[in-house]
């Protein structure tokens, strides 16, 4: 399967996550002595019956770090195997946009279906690849992303690290800067008609940045 996927009416792409996860399960037996089979395998025949339980057992009876801990534990329970593959991901990648804009948030949708459109018009290399609760915008990396913040607005970031733009005061700064964040700004969007050209314009010097 391509890294593009038409998912409902809008094109979504792969999460870089994926890779990530591929890597890391690749090289888990190599690592810690037992494949992700395994591990599971184990932590649900001798571990305990929670999740937390499970995270402290695996650090404290088989030494294993925070991270690796965690996730074993997530994925003993049945979570994250939406990251297992493209296929998996991208099955995934739909349901993650219809949760986020479904009850109280569902009169947003037309709000990011605009901006959705607008992020893959803004250039070739333009990527949306949804998570739980955003859907990042990439070019090589994240320079923008749409987020249902409340229920009355979405909020869309943009990344101007290192960059001597100054977007004007609409643009409210995240502290994302001083921070390392990426998003470094956002503008509220309550209604459609509020993606204009200047969010346009913004977007697209956020795009033209990440090269």
């Amino acid at each position: 399967m391509s890294a593009k996927q038409a998912v409902g009416k809008n094109l979504y792409s792969v999460h870089p996550g994926v890779a990530m996860v591929r890597k890391r399960v690749s090289e888990l037996k190599a690592k810690t002595g037992r494949s992700l089979e395994e591990w599971l395998a184990l932590v649900r025949k001798d571990g305990p019956a929670t999740e937390a339980g499970r995270r402290d057992w695996l650090k404290k009876k088989h030494g294993l770090g925070t991270f690796s801990a965690v996730w074993l534990a997530e994925r003993s329970v049945g979570k994250g195997g939406e990251e297992d593959s493209p296929e998996a991901y991208l099955a995934a990648a739909g349901r993650y946009v219809e949760e986020m804009y479904a009850g109280e948030k569902a009169h947003l949708r037309p709000i990011y279906d605009a901006l959705l459109k607008l992020g893959l018009g803004i250039g070739p290399e333009a990527k949306a690849c949804p998570c739980r609760t955003i859907v990042p915008l990439y070019r090589n990396h994240v320079f923008a992303q749409i987020k249902p913040t409340t229920q009355t607005r979405i909020d869309l970031g943009f990344c101007f690290l290192k960059s001597s733009h100054k977007p004007p005061k609409r643009f409210l700064d995240t502290g994302g800067a001083k921070k390392g964040d990426r998003i470094t700004h956002r503008v509220e969007i309550t209604s459609p008609s509020q993606v204009d050209a200047e969010v346009k314009r913004w977007l697209k010097a956020a795009y033209d940045l990440d090269t």
